[in-house]
């Protein structure tokens, strides 16, 4: 059986640890791509590239996944730099906007993950809040996702996939603030932050704030993989 191929975006980090090394690395949380194959999907890794390579690369793939990371540079979205928004990853920023762009033009279709939400967002002219608590770990903790419930919009692309209210896996500080040209909120937190967005028409344009590699519900990678399939 043919599975789709889904391209999922990666860190890329001057250190990582790993044996007797201690290295430059690309590298992404094992979750994605076990959620990926959970969903029925083959994953493979797109590390930081040329943008102007971002179309040729989505020629070759089924579905793209715009993982989580770092925050994106303020600057993108026309903001000064507040204190607590971390440091710039400019090649991610500018591969990842370039692959969102591609998608969008193409037709492939497109999961944003945490980070991937607010690239997608940027991307399309929208932009952040810098700072929010709440939506990490308990207490705040670094390095600790934290859960919460999120709240579906009735009549959008999410709710048909997870048409309740369900905890989701969270670690953000960062959040929508002004919807991209298009964007739709299809699903909020119990404090009103936005919590989904997506774009109407006749692609599969999706961005969740939430972790869902970090947890089971495999309904809404499931969801882009079916997208990706020839009978999607």
């Amino acid at each position: 059986m043919n599975r789709p191929v889904i391209g999922i975006s990666t860190y890329l980090v001057a250190s990582a640890r790993w044996g007797v090394w201690d290295l430059p690395a690309t590298l992404l949380p094992a979750g994605y791509a076990r959620l990926v194959r959970e969903a029925g999907g083959v994953a493979v890794l797109l590390p930081p590239d040329e943008p102007e390579c971002a179309a040729s690369v989505l020629a070759r793939l089924d579905a793209v996944v715009v993982a989580g990371g770092p925050d994106v540079d303020p600057a993108r979205y026309g903001a000064e730099r507040d204190p607590r928004t971390g440091p710039p990853a400019p090649e991610r920023d500018g591969w990842e906007a370039a692959l969102i762009g591609a998608a969008l033009e193409s037709g492939t279709p497109l999961l944003g993950i945490c980070r991937g939400m607010q690239v997608l967002n940027v991307a399309l002219g929208g932009t952040l809040t810098q700072h929010l608590d709440g939506h990490t770990g308990p207490d705040g903790a670094t390095g600790v996702f934290g859960t919460h419930t999120v709240t579906p919009v009735a009549g959008t692309l999410y709710a048909s996939v997870a048409p309740g209210p369900c905890d989701v896996p969270a670690y953000h500080h960062q959040a929508v603030d002004r919807l991209g040209a298009g964007l739709v909120a299809s699903a909020h937190a119990a404090d009103g932050t936005v919590e989904a967005v997506e774009l109407p028409g006749p692609g599969w344009v999706l961005g969740v704030q939430w972790h869902p590699e970090m947890g089971d519900d495999v309904r809404v990678m499931g969801a882009l993989v079916a997208a990706a399939s020839p009978a999607g």
